[in-house]
């Protein structure tokens, strides 16, 4: 019986303890599976975004260098008249034929017969029509300009270009390819003579709308973005965080609070382009403010960002220890002084983080902006939040729809410069939530 007895315990510690081991298998096979999901998965989106990131810059990274060519220019007083004449007649200096200075510098270069109708013409299309806003900076920054020959740097045309840097291929037969066999003998000869190079585009950054690409930049949409940026800063951040404290700190546990906060938390869903039609519809035609100005634009961003602001600051205090809000009570602190100069410091860090990123979203907005008008052509620099501007991801939109290739360079340009001021602005937040954050 004691035999009986102890085989049968020793069956059921045999049969347990192979049913355990079988379970303890199974959980460690899934949490192998498990850890290889979450392998996979950054794998798969790491490779996406090495992807995107590479087809953006193989094809942006060209639109830093313009194609440039060295022409000594005669400022001849037969076209513009002599400088105390320009002085007095200012509008006669805006309107001379500044491309005819170009062209007859240009034909000087390659000495070509001026007679040569055809070979005028190709050797006039291997410079930009812009050398007309080229020239006549010169000469209006500096009057006594006129009646000398300097070297200028002049844009090439835009199909000049995207030849030189291999986005059309010039071993097609001439009729198929924008630049004629006339026009590559000249090409020829200029670099012999070292006229021809490509140097940095500073007009990029600094120039603003055009029809042509060599000439096109997105320094108006830049000026554009940072109005508004300062106009949702200055409007989100404090309505925002003022907002959160009540609904956190002081407001009663109610419906109607809670009614708030879930409405709150749909706001932040909603579509960005829905903003734009409430945008749209009070700011523009109720208050009648002019379509297309940074001041309507960053107050529709401000509707947008609000509710991210108010959900990041929301945490932001409620992840402050309760322990910091008694031991301020019990030291004779009130509400007010306890929430300002004790929590508030303490999730600092937490909401300039929401705040930044709120900015980062909203800088990426195109669809909202569209709705108010600012995908208007604009070319001159706004002096104040109620001029015409632009912004980035219009800038953006506006020139991806552009048949010329030579825009599509730009367009990719565009892009790394926004995702530029899109990751200077994360790093910022990183930065300031290990600068101010506290521990306890």
């Amino acid at each position: 019986m004691t035999d009986t007895t102890a085989t049968g315990a020793e069956g059921r510690t045999h049969s347990s303890t192979n049913r355990r081991d079988i379970g303890i298998k199974k959980r460690y096979a899934a949490e192998r599976r498990f850890k290889a999901y979450g392998i996979f998965a950054i794998v798969l989106g790491v490779t996406f975004l090495c992807i995107l990131l590479w087809s953006v810059v193989s094809k942006g990274y060209t639109a830093f260098f313009q194609t440039e060519i060295q022409v000594p220019i005669t400022f001849s007083e037969e076209i513009l008249g002599t400088p105390q004449d320009a002085a007095e007649n200012e509008t006669k200096l805006l309107m001379a034929n500044y491309p005819q200075l170009a062209r007859d510098g240009l034909i000087r270069l390659l000495g070509i017969d001026p007679e040569d109708r055809q070979a005028v013409t190709a050797a006039n299309g291997l410079i930009s029509q812009g050398v007309r806003t080229e020239l006549r900076d010169i000469v209006m920054s500096d009057l006594s300009a006129i009646g000398t020959t300097q070297e200028v740097w002049l844009y090439a045309s835009s199909q000049l270009d995207s030849a030189l840097k291999g986005q059309y291929d010039l071993n097609v037969p001439e009729n198929r390819r924008p630049i004629s066999d006339l026009q590559l003998r000249y090409i020829e000869e200029l670099e012999a003579k070292g006229a021809i190079a490509q140097n940095f585009n500073w007009g990029l950054f600094t120039s603003g709308a055009s029809s042509r690409a060599e000439t096109a930049g997105v320094g108006v949409a830049i000026i554009g973005s940072a109005y508004m940026m300062l106009i949702v800063l200055a409007l989100a951040l404090p309505i925002g965080v003022a907002a959160s404290i009540y609904l956190e700190e002081f407001a009663p546990k109610n419906r109607f609070t809670d009614l708030i906060e879930v409405n709150i938390n749909n706001l932040a869903a909603v579509p960005s382009i829905v903003f734009g039609i409430l945008g749209l519809a009070v700011f523009i035609n109720w208050f009648g403010l002019p379509r297309s100005a940074a001041l309507v634009g960053g107050l529709v961003l401000t509707l947008m960002t609000l509710p991210t602001i108010i959900i990041a600051t929301r945490a932001a205090l409620r992840a402050v220890p309760p322990s910091i809000r008694w031991a301020a009570l019990g030291l004779g602190a009130s509400r007010t002084q306890t929430v300002f100069q004790h929590v508030l410091p303490l999730a600092a860090p937490g909401i300039l983080t929401g705040t930044i990123i709120g900015l980062a979203q909203a800088l990426g907005e195109t669809a909202p902006l569209l709705l108010i008008g600012m995908v208007a052509f604009v070319a001159d620099y706004p002096d104040t939040p109620l001029d015409p501007a632009t912004a980035l991801p219009v800038q953006i939109y506006m020139w991806a729809n552009e048949a010329e290739r030579a825009f599509q360079e730009r367009t990719s340009g565009a892009i790394m410069i926004l995702l530029g001021f899109l990751a200077l602005m994360n790093l910022t937040a990183i930065f300031l939530r290990r600068r101010f954050e506290r521990r306890w």
